[in-house]
């Protein structure tokens, strides 16, 4: 893979982004850097950690603590991209879903310096998706992401600004991980 800034795999919860973006890490050398195993530094750059958001969602649940902590996810977007412009770099789904303009804008501007923004979904068909990515978060994450009567794997993936964040979509369908960074390597060969 050529060109300047991080490869960034975007999509909602269960998409495989973390799986993928090692897979790919490995076969190209490059680093591999997960925004949620790191982003706690960035969090605390302006005044929010994890577990700060665990207390705040006790108070005000968990739709509204998402509103209030856009600008940390925001900013932690746009350090690890500068942090990291020669790695993959692999992006929860909150990372890329925002109420605020304000911090889309700041998201956008980031992955605009990215090499590619590839948003990472099993199937071109949107129930398929949401049935494969809700039984995946069952499965590996032991949770629905249905909070409060909120659905946000419906809202990440119904998301239309982290569509337009990405210069590609990619389906992985039923291949394994090894064979989805293959394909996408042969692209840029």
């Amino acid at each position: 893979m050529t060109g300047a800034g991080p490869l960034v795999l975007i999509g909602p919860a269960g998409a495989g982004k973390t799986t993928l973006g090692r897979e790919v890490a490995a076969a190209t050398g490059m680093p591999f850097v997960d925004l949620d195993a790191v982003a706690d530094a960035y969090y605390a750059e302006v005044g929010w950690n994890l577990a700060r958001l665990r207390e705040h969602m006790g108070v005000v649940g968990r739709l509204a603590t998402e509103a209030e902590w856009e600008p940390a996810r925001a900013h932690a977007v746009a350090r690890v991209v500068a942090d990291h412009p020669d790695a993959v770099v692999a992006l929860g789904a909150g990372h890329t879903s925002y109420t605020g303009t304000e911090h889309l804008t700041v998201v956008r501007a980031a992955l605009r310096r990215c090499r590619e923004v590839l948003y990472v979904l099993p199937s071109p068909d949107r129930e398929v998706s949401l049935r494969i990515l809700r039984q995946r978060c069952a499965r590996d994450k032991g949770r629905d992401w249905i909070v409060d009567g909120h659905d946000f794997l419906a809202q990440w993936l119904d998301d239309p600004a982290v569509r337009l964040m990405a210069t590609r979509t990619v389906h992985t369908g039923d291949e394994a991980p090894a064979e989805t960074a293959n394909r996408l390597l042969r692209r840029h060969g």
